[in-house]
């Protein structure tokens, strides 16, 4: 990418990667048999600023473009897949919900210490009877007169048990009929409010480090204060989110794909087989080429949204497109290198198993690659 970037995009990508190499990748498989990473490492990069990546400087962020942000996600990834989506949903989602909905008392209340660090934001909105079909969403918010008061079970909330706040759908249109998207709302949870329960981890495929676990509201309160923007709107507000939250994953893929296709391409030079290097063998040079094209393709795509959305543009579409396709190629890459590796690729002393296990669910969560192309499909025929 050296040429295509700003010094200031070098400037960040490098110290991303010096960070990844040095604090993160040593040490993520040990991470991932323990099922847990340092929240230490979320610290240092809220001192680096990494927290506060798209917050603005005017609240301790570092105000930069989505596209330094995805690039610099893209090191982090490459390094530990749970790492970076600990960091992706932090500034792709409640932070971005606060900055664009929240009073000027809640940016001044809570941007600030999540942008340094302080704190740690999570995202709530699904359920377990409400994935795909968000908007059927049953946990719900009553008004008493003088406050709110939360019900219900959100499910697979990255940061659950970790987060110090939570941006939260929940239903405010009364125990009536239900309304589909009208009537939820979006609500700063305190995760140490009475009321907030965290389940145990969920025991899960890949990102095993990163914590994945249901919530539960029960009885809690929360003062008018905490209700993000208008009463009602919450679910387009998380809508909009999820644009900047599935170019998140895009760069994960590509951090992902990259970290595979580098150990795959390591190895081929090492192995030998047949009396010579696995990479004499033209089967083994064309996986490499197209795990090569493949990426190429899928950053070159995300770049082109990122700088759609900088401009301005409406971006829901793109974002589909780019979370669709470097998903998939990620599970891609990812198996390839694994059968470039044989039967050392499925050990687990080897990285590539790991690699594939966190590839599989970039194509399921913040949109499966199925609702991505129902977005795309209505973007085109509504045109």
């Amino acid at each position: 990418m050296t040429g295509l970037l700003t010094a200031e995009q070098e400037q960040i990508r490098d110290l991303a990667r010096q960070f990844a190499a040095e604090r993160i990748a040593p040490f993520a498989a040990e991470w991932d048999r323990a099922h847990a990473f340092s929240r230490d490492v979320l610290r240092d990069m809220g001192g680096l600023g990494f927290l506060g990546m798209l917050i603005p400087e005017e609240y301790d962020g570092l105000g930069l473009e989505t596209l330094t942000y995805l690039i610099a996600l893209e090191e982090i990834a490459a390094a530990d897949a749970s790492v970076a989506i600990s960091l992706s949903v932090h500034n792709s989602l409640p932070t971005q919900m606060l900055l664009r909905h929240g009073s000027p008392q809640q940016k001044e209340r809570f941007l600030r210490p999540l942008a340094r660090g302080d704190m740690l934001g999570a995202f709530a909105l699904s359920e377990a009877d409400a994935g795909s079909d968000a908007a059927s969403l049953r946990a719900e918010a009553r008004w008493t007169g003088e406050d709110w008061v939360l019900n219900g079970a959100k499910a697979w909330v990255t940061n659950g048990a970790e987060a110090d706040l939570v941006l939260a759908m929940v239903r405010t249109d009364g125990d009536g009929e239900r309304r589909g998207a009208r009537g939820i709302s979006a609500f700063v949870v305190p995760t140490d409010a009475p009321g907030y329960v965290a389940a145990k981890p969920e025991d899960k495929m890949g990102l095993r480090a990163s914590n994945t676990c249901s919530v539960y509201f029960q009885e809690l309160r929360l003062p008018a204060d905490h209700l993000v923007g208008e009463a009602g709107s919450g679910f387009t507000y998380a809508l909009a989110a999820l644009d900047g939250g599935r170019l998140g994953v895009a760069a994960q893929a590509c951090g992902i794909a990259r970290a595979a296709l580098d150990h795959a391409t390591a190895y081929a030079k090492e192995r030998r087989q047949f009396g010579g290097p696995l990479a004499g063998l033209q089967a083994v040079q064309f996986k490499l080429a197209d795990m090569a094209t493949q990426l190429a393709a899928a950053r070159a795509l995300l770049h082109e949204a990122a700088r759609r959305k900088d401009a301005g543009e409406k971006v829901g579409a793109w974002a589909s497109r780019a979370k669709l396709f470097a998903s998939e190629m990620a599970m891609k890459v990812t198996t390839e290198a694994v059968q470039i590796f044989g039967g050392y690729g499925y050990m687990r002393e080897y990285p590539v198993e790991r690699l594939m296990r966190d590839a599989k669910v970039l194509s399921i969560y913040e949109g499966t690659s199925e609702i991505q192309r129902v977005v795309i499909a209505r973007d085109l025929l509504t045109a």
